[in-house]
């Protein structure tokens, strides 16, 4: 008895969304949208951008609309609107050709009717549709003349009813009468069902009694009368934008050939009927229409209208794809349509555009502020500074190497003895203690440890460290217009972000302050600055900034003050006794004097400060290393790309006191 094997094949999953598909990565889409608001966009317009650029191995929106109008031009270029009557012109002349040799093969036929006859078809007009309305009531005496310009009426029967209903070209080849007059009857029903409808006198069981006769003629299996019509006005529409798109002759033609369809005059009356309902319960379709066609390749009726209808929905998708109404959402995107279209690759990058912005929104990246207007969320801000801070550590780990250190996270340094863990306490366990501890209280209990070992609450020893003294952070940025004009406006904001991740969630026992200074100095939080726009404001407002460090040192007296200035120019404005902002340039020598003195008064409480120089503007150079030196300070001048890592080794340096320090510590 032989075995059966049965084989199984393996392909790509093809019934919708891949449930197996890993969820989309958000990392890029945020980093892009970030990066963008920091220059000065709005988040909803930040998140538009990146739709519309897509990813580095994603396509965009702009990539789909481009594809979608290489595709309409690529159907335009490549028809031509005269394939019906092309083909009625080759049936016609054959047909004459085929009587013609009858006429001279037949020797029992009387002269002078061959005489008649050969005439009538010498001199046929030279309009196709002219030619086959004066042969309409001729007799042939070729079978197979006859059989030729009966096709005509076949043909153009079935184009008639192609335009209307797509397939009927194919499904009424070799048509008999029963199967004509079947459709005479489904367009009398009709007509019927859609004049009741326009009255408001159909009901539901008149439209499935239509159904259970006439189904087989609607494959799209419409379930009511609304998604009948809407199926009907698409395709009727677009014949109508067929027509239009063809010269005033070809369209000419086809009107008078469109009576010799099936030779039955009622067919043409029942369409004629149809298409007046359906533009009375469709006004909004577009009836009017035309293209340009410039190809070579000829189209029937029922092709063409169908080509009408592709550039239709590649034209509804173009407008989709633009997402230019107010509240539009790449959940009204067609993902069915745009694989029809362009593929099922593009339906997929669609859906997967479409993910990003419903998790964007839904995903608490981005929430309505008060006013209405999106903002980026701090679960959001939280993922951006984790994301800088690993660029940062990067960057500190390429310039100064890897360091060693005995300081992880909140500890201090290592006193090397132990004692019992307490709530509360983060710092490192010794391990070798709390083993030692488990092992002793299991045999103490009757245990054999080497059977097994669990640890109690009471085993943990952690390692002494010293204590650390926390420090309070005043991070001054310069935020006067040419900051922005130099390219320094995003990695100054990169920066803050990058420092205010690293304190609140490495260092919580810091506290850090943002202080921008322009005309006027301001403390902002991190969401404030992250969205702040660039003002054509001069200034350089450092002693106001100053003032406001000053005041968020003595709120925490017992924390290390230490002071970190990023800016770009010399102090040119301060601030007057009535709050007013002074503003002179070149900096005027009371600007300097108050300025300097606010720093002195910083320094003599302990302020350590650090300055960095963006630029290579020589005043500002000597100013900084004149401010620098009267408080013990430090200068630093990075590359504008450097800034973010230059501002973070700073603080560590001042947060450690010079001890060694590792990243893989401090990068959450």
């Amino acid at each position: 008895m032989g075995v059966h094997k049965r084989s199984s094949r393996y392909g790509r999953y093809t019934g919708g969304p891949d449930p197996l598909a890993p969820p989309v990565d958000l990392a890029e889409a945020l980093d892009a949208i970030a990066e963008d608001v920091m220059a000065g966009y709005s988040p909803r317009r930040a998140l538009q951008e990146f739709l519309r650029r897509g990813g580095r191995n994603r396509e965009g929106l702009d990539d789909l609309a481009g594809r979608v109008q290489q595709r309409r031009n690529e159907l335009l270029g490549r028809h031509r609107l005269d394939g019906t009557l092309t083909e009625v012109q080759k049936l016609l002349d054959t047909a004459v050709l085929e009587e013609r040799k009858q006429l001279a093969r037949d020797a029992m036929m009387d002269n002078t009717d061959r005489a008649f006859r050969a005439m009538q078809l010498q001199n046929l007009p030279r309009s196709t549709a002219a030619a086959v309305n004066e042969l309409a009531s001729y007799d042939w005496q070729s079978s197979t003349a006859r059989e030729a310009f009966d096709r005509i009426k076949d043909l153009l029967g079935r184009e008639v009813l192609d335009q209307r209903f797509a397939g009927m070209k194919e499904a009424l080849e070799s048509a008999t009468d029963e199967d004509r007059e079947a459709v005479n009857g489904m367009l009398r029903d009709l007509n019927e069902l859609l004049d009741k409808h326009r009255r408001g006198e159909d009901t539901d069981a008149d439209f499935q009694e239509f159904m259970s006769q006439h189904g087989q003629f609607f494959p799209e299996n419409p379930q009511s009368v609304e998604e009948l019509v809407d199926a009907l006005a698409q395709r009727a529409a677009a014949a109508q934008r067929l027509l239009q798109s063809m010269s005033p002759e070809q369209r000419d033609e086809l009107m008078r050939l469109s009576a010799q369809a099936f030779g039955s005059p009622e067919l043409m009356a029942q369409l004629d009927q149809l298409d007046s309902s359906l533009r009375a319960l469709r006004p909004g379709e577009d009836w009017t229409g035309s293209e340009r066609f410039e190809g070579q390749e000829g189209l029937g009726l029922g092709d063409g209208t169908g080509v009408l209808q592709d550039i239709a929905e590649l034209d509804e998708l173009a407008e989709q794809l633009s997402q230019s109404h107010n509240g539009s959402s790449l959940d009204d995107l067609d993902l069915d349509a745009l694989a029809r279209q362009l593929g099922q690759n593009a339906a997929v990058t669609g859906r997967t555009l479409a993910e990003i912005e419903r998790a964007m929104q839904d995903g608490g990246y981005l929430r309505r502020g008060a006013d209405g207007t999106l903002k980026l969320s701090p679960q959001a801000m939280r993922r951006l500074g984790r994301s800088l801070l690993r660029d940062t550590a990067k960057q500190l780990s390429g310039r100064q190497g890897r360091r060693d250190t005995r300081a992880a996270g909140a500890a201090g340094e290592q006193t090397g003895s132990s004692r019992q863990w307490e709530f509360g306490d983060a710092e490192p366990w010794d391990v070798t203690r709390t083993i030692t501890n488990a092992i002793r209280r299991t045999i103490a209990d009757g245990g054999d440890p080497g059977r097994g070992l669990r640890l109690g609450v009471a085993d943990i020893e952690v390692t002494e460290t010293e204590a650390r003294t926390q420090a309070a952070v005043a991070l001054l940025v310069d935020v006067s217009f040419s900051m922005a004009a130099e390219g320094r406006w995003v990695p100054m904001k990169r920066t803050a972000l990058a420092l205010h991740h690293l304190v609140s969630t490495r260092f919580r026992g810091d506290r850090l302050q943002l202080i921008t200074f322009g005309r006027y100095a301001q403390s902002m939080d991190i969401g404030e600055l992250t969205a702040l726009h660039a003002l054509r404001e001069q200034g350089t407002n450092l002693h106001h900034g100053l003032l406001l460090a000053g005041r968020f040192f003595r709120q925490h007296p017992s924390m290390q003050p230490v002071l970190l200035v990023v800016t770009d120019g010399e102090p040119t404005a301060h601030l007057l006794a009535d709050g007013e902002s002074w503003f002179s340039w070149p900096p005027d020598p009371e600007t300097i004097r108050v300025t300097v003195a606010e720093l002195d008064r910083l320094g003599r409480a302990g302020t350590q400060a650090t300055f960095f120089r963006l630029g290579d503007d020589p005043g500002l150079e000597r100013f900084v290393q004149t401010m620098a030196r009267r408080i013990d300070g430090r200068v630093v001048a990075p590359d504008v790309g450097d800034l973010g890592a230059a501002v973070v080794g700073e603080y560590l340096r001042a947060h450690f006191r010079g001890r060694p320090y590792d990243e893989a510590d401090w990068v959450s």
